[in-house]
């Protein structure tokens, strides 16, 4: 059961051929079973989850059908606030992240009918992108035991993979969705900045943070968002315009889409399978009508300059309690990344703020007006050994941890919807990952073209053996 998509549960369950009470109970015997290696998880709720499912249950057996998601069990990010529930952020204090405000997009799908099997493991504070953990325990990759399960979205991303959920939130302030997603052979996806609703999760970075879907298929990360997007009046960056239908447009033909394969910066540096994979997945699409062709990107190094400052500044001033106050209680690479930014001025942050506006539209200008999608890598090797790059020293750490980020930062800082789909599997059976980037608000194509590649690729169906 635990190997079906969420949407494929979700027909399941309305047709009543498997129960929210089987269903729930097949992820918590699996949870039971595998996590203690695994460690997707901070927080879990059995017995909230099997109520939850026992009523769903009772309102579908008298015709009540509360949406999509009705009876499908879910988890989310460690620091999405969810009532009843502690809210660590991954941090050795339980209540780290409190508030009266419910995590918008966990209360949607749950008006959707999901049911909440708990709270999932993360890297510190959202401040790391290889899913080690001090006080929680290091999220362990389900292909291969012992690698990087990617961060910081870390739970979510092994727990999607190996069957403990059907479908995860996480969020994403410099690849934290896309890189847990190309370590753990699953979909993730970044919306565009302000499509989904932040409220209720504990902020990063508040320009550069997104919530969303880490789903096995495309078509399940499409139903989420879905759900989830939208506009929220306790958000003020979130956007009012239109979703509009993503499941229904994603069979829409890739014929004539143009999509570009960048000259610089994006290959540089990747592994020989990385590429290959990449490469692969272009030809793929080209031999389904679309219209491929390589274009030389804008540098990205004033971008990633600047998403840096405005990170780090805004991470410290968010932290700046703990940091300040009990910086003994963070593992050493966070308290690291977080003093940086008690020393960037209101100057530079501000000039910042300001360019970043203006080469996120001599981006879009430039690139879109050429093509319609990029495709790029997401990660720049299959996911590394964890105590390889966690060794010490600490500054050694931290520029690890930004050559392994490179590839997704920029996308950030455009704001950008960006698509993480599975590109294959290196010859030791570590998973490849490739993004694909839309224009803003236009996840349809991305989306689209995801699923199409998706369809057309044989490892779709392959599973960690576990």
């Amino acid at each position: 059961m635990t190997d079906l998509t969420l949407g494929e549960l979700a027909s399941a369950i309305a047709a009543r051929k498997i129960s929210a009470l089987e269903a729930t109970d097949a992820c918590l015997e699996r949870i039971a079973r595998l996590d203690r290696r695994l460690r997707a998880f901070i927080t879990l709720d059995a017995d909230g989850a099997r109520a939850r499912a026992r009523a769903l249950d009772a309102d579908l057996a008298g015709g009540r059908r509360r949406g999509p998601l009705h009876g499908v069990p879910l988890a989310y990010k460690d620091l999405c606030h969810v009532p009843g529930l502690p809210t660590s952020c991954g941090t050795r204090t339980p209540e780290y992240f409190t508030g009266a405000v419910e995590c918008t997009a966990v209360a949607r799908l749950t008006a959707a009918g999901a049911i909440t099997l708990g709270k999932l493991n993360m890297t510190e504070l959202a401040l790391g992108p290889f899913g080690d953990n001090p006080h929680h325990g290091d999220v362990d990759n389900p292909w291969k035991a012992g690698h990087v399960s990617g961060g910081s979205s870390s739970g979510s991303g092994t727990a999607v993979a190996a069957g403990l959920a059907f479908g995860a939130l996480g969020s994403d302030t410099g690849g934290s969705i896309r890189l847990p997603a190309a370590c753990c052979g699953i979909v993730g996806l970044k919306p565009t900045y302000g499509r989904v609703s932040r409220a209720g999760a504990m902020p990063l970075s508040w320009s550069l943070d997104h919530l969303g879907p880490m789903t096995r298929s495309v078509r399940d990360a499409a139903l989420m968002l879905e759900i989830v997007a939208g506009h929220d009046s306790r958000d003020a960056t979130s956007s009012p315009r239109a979703v509009g239908p993503l499941v229904a447009a994603l069979e829409a033909p890739v014929r004539g889409v143009r999509v570009a394969l960048p000259e610089n910066y994006y290959f540089d540096g990747v592994t020989p399978e990385v590429r290959a994979a990449v490469e692969h997945a272009a030809r793929t699409l080209a031999s389904l009508g679309a219209d491929v062709r390589t274009l030389r990107l804008p540098d990205p190094a004033p971008m990633i300059d600047v998403c840096n400052i405005l990170a780090r500044s805004e991470s410290s001033t968010i932290h700046a309690r703990v940091a300040r106050e009990r910086p003994h209680e963070l593992g050493p690479a966070v308290r690291a990344r977080l003093e940086v930014g008690f020393h960037i001025s209101a100057h530079d942050y501000l000039q910042a703020a300001r360019l970043r506006a203006r080469l996120t539209r001599a981006f879009v200008d430039e690139v879109f007006g050429e093509v319609d999608a990029i495709l790029a890598p997401t990660i720049p090797e299959p996911a590394p050994a964890l105590a390889t790059v966690t060794a010490p020293p600490v500054e050694e750490i931290v520029r690890r941890m930004g050559r392994f980020s490179r590839l997704t930062r920029p996308f950030n800082g455009l704001g950008l919807p960006v698509l993480a789909v599975p590109a294959g599997f290196a010859s030791d059976g570590r998973p490849l990952g490739l993004q694909i980037v839309g224009r803003p608000f236009d996840e349809a194509s991305v989306l689209r073209l995801g699923h199409a590649w998706e369809h057309a690729a044989d490892w779709r169906t392959r599973r960690p053996s576990l």
